[in-house]
This record gives structure tokens, C-alpha cells and sequence, in this order.
């Protein structure tokens, strides 16, 4: 039974003094500072301890100390955990400055801290100033004077510009501006026989723009990798044009022939509307007559007479349309064999 015990309560010791070192070690990163003494970074056990309580990951600041003490950077650890803190990129600091200073580009770390703060990587403008990058465009459409259209697509070769990386533009407006003048250059050519034969003058006119201020980057050329003739747009705005032309014109036909219809239509309602009246007219002759014979004012012999009259004007009337039936001799083809 004693034996058993003693296995226990060293069980128990061990244990324990396991959980003390654990909890030691996660407080009192002892290894962490035997490598920066070694180093020869100067670092109190307390500092590091503090760092703890402050919910600083040590590691992340006493290794780019390391790798900055070692490069000759002259940073202090203050430094490196204020930008820590402030959700900064310690690591990626410091290898960009170590970076420009071996490419001997004149970067502070304040500046370099503030670069890494406004999103963008300060690591990778320091490797664009050493070793320009190339933004090739999308294919720009531009017409010249004679309606042509030019398809140009263009390589702009940049470096950027640590001083305008904070605030300054992107890839983007370089991509919008070298586009703008190509479109600009191409449109004030008299023909695109011209652009064909000298491609170069739009990376000149181009470049002369300062397209680059403003943005992040500095151009340093822009070189035209393909021009291609497009669509005749001159010729086919004036195809659209007529064919405009044409619907307008067969619209206004068809107004015109619409009232012409509608008048014909109004005229034949007018004649007949004529025509009753006439026929209403007509039917009070009778009448008239019924009531002079009654009257007196017209006699028997009178109405006689009138009748006959008609007659003989209806037997004329007969006569003249057979006549006209008939036709003369002479006009009849048959009468001429």
C-alpha cells in the first residue's frame, strides 16, 4: 500500500510541475530570449512577459528584430509592437526595408509603416521599384477622322512610387488613362493609314501626357503590341442613317396616303349624301305638280305638253348612247382589212 502511494503522489508531482512549466514557458518565452541574446538583440525576460499581458504574440515581434538588428536597421522594439498592435504586417515590414536597403531606396520606417496600414503591400512596391512590372491593356476601339476603326492593345511598363503609394491611384487609372489616350490620339489622326504606319506616334503622344500623376506608380514606357483595323463605322452610321431616313420617309408616305384614303372616303359619303338630297329633292316634284293642277296654275294641255317633253329627251338620251356604242366606222379595226 506505501508503495502504491508513492507511485501516486509522484504521479501527481509530475504532473503538476509539467502544468508549471507549461504555464511558465507560455509566460516566460525562455527560448525566445536565449535567440535574441544570441542575436545580439538586447531584450529583458519582463519585456517579454509584458508583451504577453498585452496579448502581443512575442515571436512576431523579436524575430523581424532579429532579421532588422542583423540587417543594420537600428529599429527598436517599441516600434515594431506599436505597429503590431495598430494590425499591422511586422514581418513584411521589415523585409521591405531590409529590401530597400540593399537596392539602396531611400525608405523610412514610419513611411514603410504607413504604406503597410493603408492595405497595400510594401513588400511588393519595393521589389516593382527595383523590377518594373508590366499592365498589359484590353483592346482599345478608337475611330479615325475617315470612320475607320482602330484596334490598339498596349504594354505600359511602371514603377512604383513609394512617396505616392499612400493616397495615390492604382492600376486601374493607368489602365483608364492609357486607354483614354490612345482613343484620344487615334481620333485626331486624318486617317487610320496614319496609325498603321506609325504606331509609335501614340505611345509618344501618350506618354507625353503625364498619365501618371495622381496614381502610385511611375510609367516609364508605353509600347504598342498590336493594331488591328476594325469596322468601317463612318460607312456604317451612314447606312444606319439612311436606313433612318428611309423609315421616316415611308412613314410620312403612309400618312399621306392614310388622309388620302380617308378624303376619298369623306367624298364618297359627300356624294351620296348628295345624292339623297337629290332624290329628295326629286320626290317633291310630284307633289308640286299634284298641287298646281289642283290649284290651277297648271293645266291639263301644260302637263301634257311637259310629258311629252320628257319623252323626247329620253328618246335623244337613247339615240346618243347607242351612238356612242356604236362608235364611228373609221375606229373599228376590223373595218380597216
Amino acid at each position: 500500500m506505501d508503495l502504491d502511494g508513492s507511485l501516486v503522489t509522484i504521479l501527481l508531482i509530475a504532473v503538476v510541475a509539467i502544468i508549471a512549466l507549461s504555464v511558465f514557458f507560455s509566460f516566460f518565452p525562455l527560448m525566445l530570449w536565449i535567440s535574441a541574446l544570441a542575436s545580439g538583440v538586447r531584450i529583458g525576460i519582463i519585456t517579454l512577459v509584458a508583451m504577453r499581458l498585452r496579448r502581443v504574440t512575442p515571436s512576431r515581434i523579436v524575430n523581424p528584430l532579429i532579421k532588422a538588428t542583423k540587417a543594420g536597421l537600428g529599429l527598436n522594439i517599441n516600434q515594431l509592437e506599436s505597429h503590431y498592435l495598430a494590425g499591422g504586417n511586422v514581418d513584411r515590414v521589415v523585409n521591405a526595408l531590409i529590401a530597400a536597403q540593399r537596392a539602396n531606396i531611400p525608405l523610412e520606417f514610419e513611411r514603410a509603416a504607413a504604406i503597410d496600414l493603408a492595405g497595400r503591400d510594401v513588400l511588393q512596391a519595393v521589389q516593382m521599384s527595383v523590377n518594373p512590372r508590366v499592365i498589359e491593356t484590353p483592346v482599345v476601339a478608337a475611330v479615325a477622322r475617315d470612320g475607320i476603326e482602330v484596334k490598339v492593345k498596349a504594354r505600359v511598363t511602371v514603377r512604383a512610387n513609394i512617396d505616392r503609394l499612400v493616397g495615390g491611384a492604382g492600376e486601374e487609372t493607368i489602365i483608364a488613362r492609357v486607354g483614354e489616350g490612345i482613343v484620344t490620339t487615334v481620333g485626331s489622326s486624318n486617317s487610320h493609314k496614319d496609325v498603321l504606319e506609325n504606331p509609335d506616334l501614340i505611345s509618344r503622344t501618350v506618354l507625353a501626357k503625364g498619365l501618371d500623376a495622381g496614381t502610385a506608380f511611375e510609367i516609364l514606357s508605353i509600347d504598342i503590341a498590336d493594331v488591328d483595323v476594325g469596322k468601317n463605322i463612318g460607312a456604317y452610321l451612314q447606312t444606319e442613317q439612311a436606313e433612318a431616313d428611309k423609315r421616316i420617309a415611308q412613314a410620312k408616305a403612309e400618312e399621306r396616303r392614310a388622309m388620302a384614303v380617308a378624303q376619298e372616303q369623306e367624298m364618297k359619303a359627300r356624294v351620296v349624301e348628295m345624292r339623297a338630297r337629290v332624290v329628295e329633292s326629286e320626290s317633291q316634284v310630284p307633289l308640286a305638280m299634284a298641287e298646281a293642277l289642283r290649284s290651277g296654275q297648271l293645266g291639263v294641255m301644260d302637263y301634257m305638253n311637259l310629258k311629252n317633253l320628257e319623252a323626247d329627251t329620253q328618246m335623244r338620251g337613247s339615240i346618243g348612247k347607242m351612238g356612242d356604242n356604236t362608235g364611228n366606222p373609221g375606229d373599228n379595226p376590223n373595218n380597216n382589212k
